[in-house]
Formats: C-alpha cells, structure tokens, sequence
C-alpha cells in the first residue's frame, strides 16, 4: 500500500487522493471488494497490469484503459486475463481519497 491509509482489522480507508495498493497475483480473476467511506460519493480509480493498461483484460468494472469509479460497498470484477494465467503485478491508484478497501478474490 502506498499514501495515506488509515488500516483497521478488516478495512483500510485511505485518507487522500492518490493512494494505491499493489498486488502480486496469478490467477485468471482479480477482484476487490471496495466500498467509499460516505455514502453517495463516487471514487474514480485507475487499474494496471504489469505497468501497462488491461485492454482486453479489463472486467466489467473497469474499462480497456484500467478506469473505473467506486459508488458503493461491492465486490468490483477489475481483471479477466484473455490468455494463460501467469504471473502479474496489479496496481490500484484512487483518484480521490474516502475508498474503503477491504479484501482481494480470485477466481
């Protein structure tokens, strides 16, 4: 985790814009069950792949270029690989601070 994280027993709530979390993975999936702090507000992320936007790789709450907003308490489908699953380092930059993040799934 990079910035300004405030880190509980079952959520880290980041405090100002430009937070990330970084993540080693294999798997064909990657989510991440993310929620914002107030109710209402929208929180925009970016997501990458080994430094490089997803594409194609991209999941239902993410676009090709790795952009995505955050507006309630879920679990958000960020990644898909397209091809064989092998190993990668994810990263999540918040745009604006007030994420809730909470737990990382794969699939």
């Amino acid at each position: 985790m990079g910035g300004d994280w405030t880190v509980g027993e079952e959520r880290a709530t980041l405090n100002k814009e430009g937070g990330r979390i970084t993540y080693r993975f294999r798997a064909r999936d990657l989510h991440l069950v993310l929620g914002p702090a107030d109710e209402g507000k929208q929180i925009r992320f970016r997501v990458t792949i080994d430094g490089a936007v997803p594409g194609p790789d991209h999941r239902a709450d993410t676009d090709p270029d790795g952009r995505g907003i955050v507006n309630e308490h879920r679990l958000y489908q960020l990644i898909r690989e397209s091809g064989g699953v092998s190993d990668h380092t994810f990263e999540i930059e918040f745009l604006d601070p007030g994420v809730r993040a909470y737990a990382f799934t794969f699939g």
